[in-house]
């Protein structure tokens, strides 16, 4: 039987041939060819998800088709201690689903079946693979929708929206992944049957789904999901607001929050990203705006109308610029879509750009812009700004190349200062990304040892050995000591090495 290696040792393994042809062999006992693959040629494809800064080619990738396939799989790298990485369909930004060289990467890809679609219960019943968009298309006749809508929404798996917790533009009203999920199916390493909640109102013991929804595929695979579904609202408009002054835009935020207005979407953006989305959507944004403010709201025509009034009455009080409210549908998605098409468009005028998640009071939104604009002349680099401002959660955009190794430290240290002053003001480093490699050293800063050892004692009540998806999300205390005396030397943050381009 395998030993599994320690964790700051397995991230960066490198492919033993032997070991390779051993556990490929294994799993063609029961897998069919194609759903093997061990060549290069064909794992270089696997090698990262939407994290792309850090790269690592796995040793075998398996794709299986069904239920006891995923079961047999997990099984047999259990008992071969090989480690197992499961895979949505790539589009995280957190390194997540970064393969191990010593490991199986596990793609779910597969499963794509809506199994079951229960309109008067108001529910479906999913398997991981399916995208996020094609559960509200197929429910639509019903007048029904899924409400979490992350921006990678046509591209990304409800699996791995419920491995990182996702949430989206209309996550203020409506609530992220957990709570829109009401059960998930799946198997431990060990391929045991797990299912965390329940179809009924309540479950009985410890909320475990709440555990596993964020979980980073740490705990157990996924192979079914059943999410909740809503009506779809009768009609929505999008106030659209212009402010010179991001401080301004932060503080109107707080502002509608403070007056009891729960929008259904309540966004914001910089000068800087507005410009490089209006030049690829052609939106209709305010491109002399130092910032602007998306605030949508849903429901009946006489709701809609009466706090749309309200909205831009706070908006203008906080001291907006102009503002213009979406006359019909087609307008409504067309300011939608330059938000959507955010990370794309900035895609266009960088070679590379790091999307960061992290998340802070409310009324801190401009101290934090501020910040962020000061750590771009520190470091050289330019850093767009999107927001799901109503609930905190930031995602700035430093703009990179890749190809320049002094550019992409540069980058690495901005966003660990944004993400520590993040948890300076009273905030978390993650939002609805997840920590995976990415903001693992930040974990050291957010949780005292004892958290990290809470941590550490769940997931071994799930993975005693360390085989699924190590090395991710929860850092070591070996480590965290490590980066503590790292952190700071000469008066610059240093990083230990992951693998890269």
């Amino acid at each position: 039987m395998g030993e599994a290696l320690p964790v700051e040792e397995r991230i960066d393994a490198r492919i033993d041939a032997a070991r390779q042809r051993e556990v490929a062999q294994a799993l063609r006992a029961f897998l069919p060819e194609r759903c093997v693959l061990w060549q290069e040629e064909d794992t270089r494809p696997f090698e990262c998800d939407g994290l792309t800064a850090y790269r690592q080619v796995p040793m075998v990738v398996a794709l299986p088709e069904s239920e006891e396939q995923v079961q047999r799989l997990l099984k047999t790298c259990h008992a071969l201690g090989v480690p197992v990485v499961p895979r949505g369909a790539g589009t995280g930004l957190s390194g997540g689903a970064l393969p191990l060289g010593d490991g199986v990467l596990l793609s779910m890809a597969k499963f794509m079946r809506i199994v079951r679609v229960d309109p008067l219960a108001r529910i479906a019943v999913v398997q991981p693979g399916v995208r996020n968009a094609a559960i509200s298309d197929v429910v639509a006749p019903f007048g029904l929708y899924y409400a979490p809508d992350p921006s990678s929404q046509i591209a990304c798996s409800i699996g791995g929206n419920v491995a990182e917790n996702s949430g989206g533009v209309h996550c203020l009203k409506y609530g992220l992944t957990v709570h829109n999920v009401l059960a998930v199916r799946g198997y431990t390493i060990a391929g045991e049957p797990v299912t965390f909640g329940s179809q009924a109102l309540d479950t009985p013991g410890y909320d475990l789904l709440a555990l596993a929804i964020g979980s980073e595929g740490m705990l157990a695979v996924t192979v079914e999901v059943t999410v909740k579904l809503l009506p779809r609202p009768q009609t929505a408009r999008v106030l659209m607001a212009s402010f010179d002054d991001v401080e301004k835009a932060g503080n109107a935020v707080a502002a509608i929050i403070g007056e009891g207005i729960i929008p259904a979407g309540l966004e914001m953006m910089d000068r800087p990203a507005t410009r490089a989305v209006e030049e690829f959507v052609h939106a209709n944004y305010d491109l002399e705006a130092a910032a602007i403010l998306l605030c949508e709201s849903d429901g009946t025509p006489e709701e809609v109308e009466e706090e749309i009034g309200r909205m831009k009455a706070v908006l203008e009080r906080s001291g907006a610029t102009r503002t213009s409210v979406s006359q019909n549908e087609t307008e409504r998605l067309r300011f939608w879509s330059g938000r959507k098409a955010a990370f794309s468009a900035v895609g266009r005028i960088s070679p590379d750009y790091y999307c960061m998640d992290g998340t802070i009071p409310r009324k801190r939104l401009g101290e934090i812009l501020n910040f962020i604009a000061e750590m771009e002349k520190k470091y050289g680099l330019r850093c767009p700004n999107v927001f799901h401002a109503g609930d905190g959660n930031l995602h700035p955009l430093i703009l990179f190349d890749a190809n320049d190794a002094d550019q992409l430290q540069r980058t690495e240290r901005f966003a660990a200062e944004v993400l520590e002053k993040c948890v300076e003001v009273g905030g978390t480093i993650t939002g609805e990304h997840g920590v995976g490699v990415e903001k693992i050293d930040q974990m050291c800063v957010q949780f005292k040892p004892a958290e990290l050892a809470a941590f550490h004692a769940v997931k071994r009540a799930f993975d005693p050995r360390g085989l699924l998806n190590p090395g991710k999300a929860v850092p070591t205390l070996h480590r965290c000591v490590e980066y503590g005396r790292m952190r700071v030397s000469g008066g610059r943050l240093k990083f230990p090495e992951l693998p890269r381009f």
